[in-house]
């Protein structure tokens, strides 16, 4: 039989790329100054949500906040027309259009349709915001760091040792039978009903093949073969990158849970997994039997791609 394989049906949202990100702006102290009287300003609140109008992520002025940049802001790119882009923690404030209805959202339990522009700066501002609430002080020494490269790096102004934001990578893997089954689990801390695909950090000195093999047996103690890439996903919460796997996994198989963390897993159908999927996903009020993740996640187009499978 030949092995089964497929693409995704569409870059994961938080993949998208709608933006510049101007990286040589970053050290150009000059031309980031003169693009600030001009520039949009994101606001992401403590709890990583921001402001949403018709799709699009509301972008304020940033000249409100005085005549340059304040060391906490981090620079995001350009967006259409040149318009540079920053991004600050702080409070959300509406839209200067009054008229504009605009919705605070979670980024991670919402997930709305974003234009690309919008996935991009959201995601990459609050990796960047959740990094420096972290990275404070200096690895090394424990020194005390401030921002440098406009938000892209941390400083000790004692030693001159610079540190760039840290991303911790993650596998994400559909385990299938090379057929028309596939294996969904739920961990123990989720509501009943609420699958997901099998994920788990890479681990030093780990490849990311040896990794979804790894896991996989942990957390469910099925041995896994012809692991083959699918794509990726930043997944800012607080500092990772998904990387997506399909694998063919055997159902003679027997479940074994190891490590705690999965409380069920079972093998679907393709038809099963279609109906939970016109069904919505985890927000919904569904009474499937299955419920899957939001758009948000790269779980949901790794799973509606192996669905779409003829």
């Amino acid at each position: 039989m030949a092995l089964l394989d497929f693409r995704l049906h569409e870059v994961p949202l938080l993949s998208r790329v709608g933006a510049d990100r101007a990286d040589q702006l970053r050290t150009d102290v000059e031309a980031a100054a003169r693009g600030w009287a001009d520039a949009a300003l994101l606001r992401v609140d403590s709890r990583n949500q921001v402001l949403v109008s018709n799709g699009r992520v509301v972008l304020g002025a940033a000249a409100d906040l005085g005549e340059k940049p304040p060391p906490d802001a981090v620079f995001l790119g350009r967006i259409e027309g040149g318009r540079h882009v920053w991004a600050i923690r702080g409070a959300l404030q509406p839209p200067d259009d009054p008229g504009a209805q605009a919705e605070v959202v979670n980024l991670r339990s919402l997930g709305p349709i974003f234009d690309d522009a919008s996935s991009q700066l959201v995601s990459s501002a609050i990796a960047l915001l959740n990094w420096h609430d972290s990275a404070r002080f200096s690895s090394i020494d424990g020194s005390p760091t401030r921002p440098a490269r406009a938000g892209w790096s941390r400083v000790n102004p004692v030693t001159g040792h610079e540190e760039f934001p840290r991303i911790d990578p993650a596998v994400i893997c559909l385990v299938h039978d090379g057929g028309d089954r596939a294996v969904l689990a739920r961990q123990g801390v989720w509501p009943e009903r609420m699958f997901s695909l099998l994920a788990g950090f890479v681990e030093a000195g780990e490849s990311f093949e040896a990794c979804v093999a790894r896991e996989i047996r942990e957390e469910i103690g099925l041995t896994v073969s012809d692991v083959r890439y699918l794509g990726s996903q930043p997944w800012p919460f607080p500092r990772s990158l998904m990387v997506g796997f399909h694998a063919v996994g055997d159902p003679a198989q027997d479940f074994s849970f190891n490590d705690g963390e999965i409380a069920e897993a079972q093998w679907f159908t393709r038809a099963q997994v279609r109906g939970a999927l016109e069904a919505g996903d985890w927000s919904s009020t569904s009474q499937s039997k299955l419920l899957l993740p939001g758009s948000i996640s790269i779980a949901r187009v790794i799973i509606e791609s192996w669905a779409a499978i003829d």
